[in-house]
């Protein structure tokens, strides 16, 4: 398995997703945008303060995707933050203060919480799985089930949560199913015929049986993926690689079947809903009044 990365290290932007971050920003901010915000031009553009505020319990993911919002239409603008990415804040805690143009403000406003929100709910709910898995061997994988154009993005919010990636596409690893051992003939076939072509990738097998398990411990795979097994099969599964080949499990599993599975001692749970089934963190951003406009004296 490896060490385990610090915080620090899971919150890392690689050099792909540091330049997304502005390709993703500039993306939404033309379709929201379009020739211009029509109602921030009615307003005065002076200095302003904005607090952000989380009004559920959440972990926070996304400030590159946020701050990069605001800095596009406001270098100068301040941001503020009281706490840090990947920190488990309750409802009503104060995220940040944004200093800057109130027209920048305002117009910024949207798609950055729709970055922040949605990153953080995939933060959020891979922390939840991440938890029942607490003291156990097995890790949360994501899949590539993620919201159109947003992969890399989602991948780096589920390494916010302590979850682990999985190959970013149908690029970066051989994913061998069932459709393919058939046309090939045989799992020995098809994954000989992938080292031949890819060398550099790691090959995953999906297996029905433990007779296919086998045939795939013996084609020296770099990863099985257990499909449809039982909680007994999976122990079993376990106990006859003995080690020889990571074992992943995936397909429809709930937060209430993590801690069941984990306990067989497979390696890997991947799970789908970790990016396709999130539920936005509620958060506010508000305007303060200006300091000229202080309380009314009753």
């Amino acid at each position: 398995m490896g060490s385990e990365l610090s915080l620090s290290e899971l919150i890392t932007l690689t050099a792909r997703e540091s330049a997304r971050v502005a390709l993703d920003v500039q993306r939404a901010l033309e379709e929201d945008l379009g020739l211009g915000d029509v109602t921030a031009a009615l307003l005065p553009d002076r200095p302003a303060v904005a607090e952000l505020r989380c009004k559920s319990n959440a972990v926070i993911a996304g400030r590159p995707w946020f701050d990069a919002c605001f800095l596009v239409l406001d270098p100068a603008i301040q941001i503020e933050w009281q706490v840090q990415e990947g920190a488990s804040v309750t409802a009503g805690s104060l995220i940040c203060r944004l200093r800057g143009r109130s027209r920048a403000l305002v117009s910024a406003e949207r798609t950055a919480l729709n970055f922040l929100q949605t990153l953080s709910a995939t933060a959020t709910t891979t922390a939840q799985y991440v938890a029942a898995l607490q003291g156990m061997h097995t890790r949360v994988l994501d899949t590539r089930k993620t919201l159109p154009g947003l992969r890399l993005a989602q991948k780096y919010a589920v390494r916010v949560g302590g979850g682990i990636n999985h190959r970013v596409g149908l690029f970066d690893a051989v994913m061998v199913k069932e459709n393919h051992i058939a046309a090939a003939g045989s799992i020995a076939a098809v994954v000989t015929q992938a080292k031949a072509l890819h060398p550099g990738l790691p090959i995953i097998v999906e297996v029905e049986s433990l007779q296919e398990l086998l045939q795939a411990i013996d084609s020296r795979v770099d990863r099985v993926l257990l499909d449809e097994f039982d909680e007994s099969e999976m122990c079993e599964a376990v106990t006859l690689t003995a080690g020889r080949v990571p074992l992943e499990v995936s397909g429809g599993v709930a937060l209430a079947d993590v801690s069941r599975i984990g306990a067989t001692g497979v390696d890997f749970i991947s799970v789908g809903s970790l990016t396709k089934h999130v539920q936005a963190v509620d958060l506010s951003l508000r305007v303060l009044p200006p300091p000229d406009r202080g309380m009314v004296s009753l």
